[in-house]
């Protein structure tokens, strides 16, 4: 089992910024991906930033440029740091990890924090 905790979240002005920490915690060596999704309501869960098995780090297309995937394994935490905010970024976000655990994959999740940009 994976637990995951997002911190950070608020409520920022178009153009502000925020830094979402996520810290995790038990079985922390099956990790072998992770990231961040957020969800709006009315849509579709998006994936913001995911860092993959191979190391690479993909972002969804509207926030290429803004914001930025970062991780500290020292203190087993991950960051998305979002700069430059718009109302469209309004939404619940959730850091997310993938695991493998006696040959299966999980995804776990946190709780999410809220992030509100207003105008």
């Amino acid at each position: 089992q994976v637990e995951l905790a997002e911190s950070g979240g608020g409520q920022v002005q178009v153009g502000g910024s925020l830094r979402l920490t996520c810290r995790a915690s038990g079985k922390i060596g099956t990790i072998y991906s992770m990231g961040w999704h957020r969800q709006a309501p009315g849509r579709q869960r998006e994936t913001v930033a995911w860092l993959g098995e191979r190391g690479r780090i993909t972002y969804l297309d509207s926030v290429k440029g803004r914001f930025t995937f970062s991780e500290d394994r020292s203190k087993d935490e991950m960051y998305l740091q979002m700069n430059d905010l718009n109302v469209g970024d309004t939404a619940v976000y959730f850091c997310a990890s993938n695991s493998r655990l006696a040959d299966k994959d999980y995804h776990f999740w946190g709780q999410g924090t809220q992030v509100t940009v207003s105008s």
